[in-house]
């Protein structure tokens, strides 16, 4: 008959194990805390776009107004003698 028991690791093991686990952890809250101040630099940046937008459709605007008041380019009649 064949047991399938596992054997335990050894401590040596059982410390490289918990080791590796709290690099594991602390690299996951690192991760966690830049994902965050990612997303939040994502926001502002999204809302500095949009304003600039806002801010590019107001001066197009502003732009084309001006054009509107400028005279319209007639061409010039030459004289035929």
């Amino acid at each position: 008959m064949v047991n399938n028991v596992t054997a335990m690791p050894n401590p040596s093991q059982m410390n490289q194990i918990a080791e590796r686990v709290q690099r594991l952890l602390l690299r996951y809250a690192e991760l966690r805390r830049t994902n965050a101040l990612l997303s939040k630099q994502l926001g502002l940046l999204a809302l500095e776009r949009d304003s600039l937008k806002s801010r590019l459709s107001a001066a197009r605007s502003r732009v084309d107004a001006l054009l509107e008041r400028l005279p319209e380019n007639k061409p010039a009649q030459k004289d035929v003698q």
